[in-house]
């Protein structure tokens, strides 16, 4: 039996808070994935996917790297769109973003057994959901109507409190970027 396993985050098949763009490429590898498990079954390949929850890497985990991105993207931002979103609206991203990493999983070992079994089991799996909240976060998109799984991605990945400057000035609305009325 031949096998390929290939991993790919969440955020391409979820519509995750300010990943417009990190999921957009992750559904493009997705399809791809898919495309190739068609393409190679008359082969006799199978192919699976593993698709884990949150884990520290090097990077993720380096404030360094994400000041350096936060820099990288003030400095090269058009400054029509810096004067729309403001510079404490991104500054509270990237610290978002910090925040959620120190959460995530350290133990890279339900990563490591779901790629070991997809390659050695007879039978692989489609798919392997590996890591803590995986499993529940697909169950509840799946199942779920979708304002209750958008409500679900809005309240545990990024708890946005500032607005975009734009819409702090068109409205002067009491609402968050999580489209929680506040009175």
């Amino acid at each position: 039996m031949h096998a390929v396993s290939c991993m790919y985050f969440s955020a391409g098949e979820q519509p995750f808070p300010c990943l417009a763009s990190y999921g957009a490429s992750k559904a493009a590898l997705g399809l791809f994935i898919n495309t190739l498990r068609h393409e190679l079954e008359p082969w006799g390949v199978k192919v699976s996917t593993v698709l884990p929850s949150a884990f520290k890497t090097a990077q993720t985990s380096n404030s360094k790297y994400w000041e350096e991105q936060y820099r990288h993207l003030i400095q090269n931002l058009p400054p029509e769109l810096l004067e729309e979103y403001g510079e404490d609206y991104t500054l509270e991203t990237m610290e978002l973003y910090q925040e959620f990493s120190k959460t995530a999983n350290e133990d890279l070992s339900p990563v490591i057994n779901a790629i070991a079994e997809a390659l050695t089991s007879p039978n692989p799996k489609l798919r392997y959901y590996a890591g803590p909240g995986v499993s529940l976060m697909y169950f509840i998109y799946t199942y779920f109507p979708m304002y209750i799984s958008d409500r679900f991605l809005q309240m545990h990945f990024l708890k946005k409190k500032v607005l975009p400057r734009g819409l702090r000035i068109d409205s002067g609305s009491h609402h968050n970027n999580n489209n929680i009325n506040k009175t």
